[in-house]
């Protein structure tokens, strides 16, 4: 199988997988006070350790989480939650239009419970514009509470201009706005400061980076008021209770290391690859068009494509019985493809919105896996337009 859905998720790390097998074989909660304990608790901050170092933070200011959706959901909901009983005025939470959906349905739930709410819309390259932005925050000064603005798009690769971002909230909000970034396709792939970046919080993933699923984390700032969304005991810092999963977290450090170590050779050969595979895309398929900023403006391993005339799930279907795993840039509800929201965003209608196909590239990516899409892609393409006709 040719697998060309790295930002799904990513083959995990031979190395992450050995630390976490060796961790998982050890004893002790790392909350308990016998010596077993302590041992899990020095190799749980061992790893917190490893993981601010890597990303240019300090070791209290990570908050290990299960994913990078309860991240999003523990900055977004808790940030505002925190704002909002210390200021009653503060009552507005403010995000691009184009985030993961981990980011959006925060926003709706805290709509909900009677927030106030504003997404942020975007140019055709699906790059947020700042002019809106600025105007949200001018007349909102002194409501706002939270703005969250993703560090790079999952679906298109569009890199968001963070910097602008937190100085036209530090601007007109200060610091009783809490700036917030998902960073989960960004790091890793990009550099990443938490400490230059000024944010108050940046969210990640493992298993986009070789980890095994289920350990993410929220980098925090530590003056940065929380109202925990998940209760119990109190670990982390009070605002995410539950055991930490101590393996989980050494093969977190691993990866986030060795994406680290191997980020500027990587960006040069995944970029390269990017650029090979959507020439030839665009090249071999006609009504094809490449979504996304150009050049260092968009991910290295990202390609995301609309395609006139097919029917997405047939595409995928294809392309998987040639031998090639991709995904369509839409979410799917009840097995039901929905068109692109990001692409929404950026002025396409509901149909070619429908039309998408994501390629992403990752560690495990080859030339050879390049030229293997760009064969049978063609092929695909055309039985895909022909169940949408059928289908019409």
């Amino acid at each position: 199988m040719t697998y060309l859905d790295h930002a799904a998720t990513t083959p995990v790390l031979p190395a992450a997988l050995e630390a976490f097998v060796r961790e998982a074989a050890v004893l002790g909660n790392p909350s308990s006070l016998h010596a077993d304990g302590r041992r899990a608790r020095a190799s749980l901050e061992t790893s917190r350790e490893r993981i601010a170092h890597a990303l240019g933070a300090e070791s209290a200011e990570v908050v290990l989480t299960g994913n990078g959706c309860e991240a999003n959901t523990l900055a977004v909901v808790g940030s505002h939650r925190a704002a909002h009983r210390a200021d009653p005025g503060r009552n507005r939470a403010v995000a691009s239009a184009v985030e993961h959906h981990a980011v959006l349905e925060a926003v709706h739930a805290l709509a909900d419970d009677g927030a106030s709410t504003a997404l942020i819309g975007v140019d055709r390259s699906g790059v947020l514009d700042l002019g809106a932005l600025e105007v949200e925050l001018a007349e909102n000064a002194g409501r706002t509470s939270v703005v969250s603005v993703m560090w790079a798009n999952n679906e298109t690769g569009a890199i968001q201009p963070i910097d602008e971002v937190v100085a036209l909230v530090r601007r007109y909000g200060g610091h009783a706005v809490a700036v917030h970034s998902d960073a989960v396709q960004a790091v890793g792939h990009v550099p990443v400061d938490f400490a230059g970046s000024g944010l108050d919080a940046l969210s990640l993933s493992g298993h986009k980076l070789g980890a095994p699923a289920g350990i993410g984390a929220l980098l925090v700032q530590r003056t940065l008021p929380l109202s925990p969304i998940v209760l119990g005991s109190g670990q982390e810092r009070g605002v995410r209770s539950g055991t930490v999963p101590v393996a989980l977290a050494a093969a977190l450090a691993v990866a986030v290391e060795h994406a680290v170590a191997t980020l500027e050779s990587e960006r040069v050969r995944l970029t390269g690859l990017r650029d090979t595979l959507a020439g030839g895309a665009l090249a071999r398929v006609s009504g094809a068009r490449l979504n996304g900023p150009a050049g260092e403006a968009r991910l290295p391993g990202h390609v995301h494509l609309s395609i006139e005339g097919v029917d997405v799930d047939a595409l995928l279907f294809a392309l998987d019985s040639a031998g090639v795993a991709a995904s369509a840039g839409a979410a799917c509800v009840a097995g039901v493809t929905q068109p692109s929201h990001v692409l929404l965003a950026a002025g396409d209608d509901e149909r070619a919105a429908r039309g998408v196909l994501r390629l992403t590239l990752g560690r495990t990516s080859t030339a050879a896996d390049v030229e293997r899409v760009l064969a049978v892609l063609p092929e695909a393409v055309e039985r895909a337009r022909a169940v949408a006709g059928i289908r019409r």
